[in-house]
């Protein structure tokens, strides 16, 4: 059991430490890791969404004081991402009648979204150069197609844990090119923590998929390694990492897809 604990305690740090200097990691190393370390599909995912909201709670309070995060994106992602969230996990209840009935489901959905964020870190220079600024006009299209990325991401962040950070920001770019990155960051987080925490209190109360003693070692780990990687994040070239990091993905993601 002490084994065990230590073991969750360094994978927390880990992946605490990946998401400091690159600002990657999260559902995508977490969720796959714990299924390495034998946990089932939905515990893995129910457990890493509140270790997620958990962990990104603290960056929501920076980006506010910094005035870095586009409050109306938030609401119109939210509008869309909440309830949509909550609509899947009381699917889940009430169509299946055990977890091992729609594991195929979380499989599937893991590793299709593991393959898209992986394919938005690897193009997301491309994305910055193929973004073209929109008219003042595109802004009530763009918030009809932000309130159907949010259902999206409602529904496929509650199946796999994975898409509330990378490809989430992903969008934001290319639909306001003009936004300065710390906003699309700062937004970014502010939307991914109430997803998260309502995606994982839907895991908690209808599914019974969290694991509170690893949650609690997990955030042992990582809460003090990501400032740690933070700092070191300054003398270290993010890009490389980050390039490394998705093509992990990329491969774990084609094998949950496909096997």
């Amino acid at each position: 059991m002490i084994i065990d604990i230590l073991l969750y305690i360094a994978a927390g740090a880990g992946v605490g430490l990946a998401i400091g200097l690159t600002g990657v990691g999260g559902g995508s190393l977490m969720t796959p890791l714990l299924i390495l370390f034998g946990f089932p599909y939905n515990v893995a995912i129910g457990t890493d969404l509140l270790y997620a909201s958990i962990t990104k709670a603290g960056g929501v309070a920076v980006h506010h004081k910094q005035k870095s995060i586009e409050w109306r994106t938030v609401k119109m992602l939210a509008l869309g991402s909440v309830p949509a969230s909550l609509l899947t996990a009381v699917a889940l209840s009430q169509v299946f009648t055990d977890s091992s009935d729609y594991e195929a489901i979380l499989t599937r959905s893991l590793g299709v979204m593991l393959v898209l964020t992986a394919s938005v870190i690897l193009l997301n220079g491309r994305l910055k150069q193929k973004a073209v600024p929109v008219e003042a006009s595109a802004g009530r299209n763009n918030d009809t197609i932000i309130f159907l990325v949010g259902i999206f991401l409602g529904i496929f962040v509650t199946l796999s844990s994975v898409g509330a950070g990378a490809f989430c920001a992903a969008v934001l770019m290319v639909l306001y090119p003009r936004m300065p990155a710390l906003h699309i960051v700062g937004t970014d987080i502010a939307h991914a923590v109430p997803l998260t925490l309502v995606a994982g209190l839907g895991h908690l109360f209808w599914l019974g998929n969290v694991d509170f003693m690893l949650l609690a070692c997990l955030l042992v780990g990582s809460l003090p390694a990501i400032h740690l990687g933070t700092r070191l994040a300054r003398n270290i070239p993010g890009r490389i990492l980050q390039t490394l990091i998705a093509t992990m993905l990329l491969g774990m993601g084609v094998k949950f897809a496909v096997f």
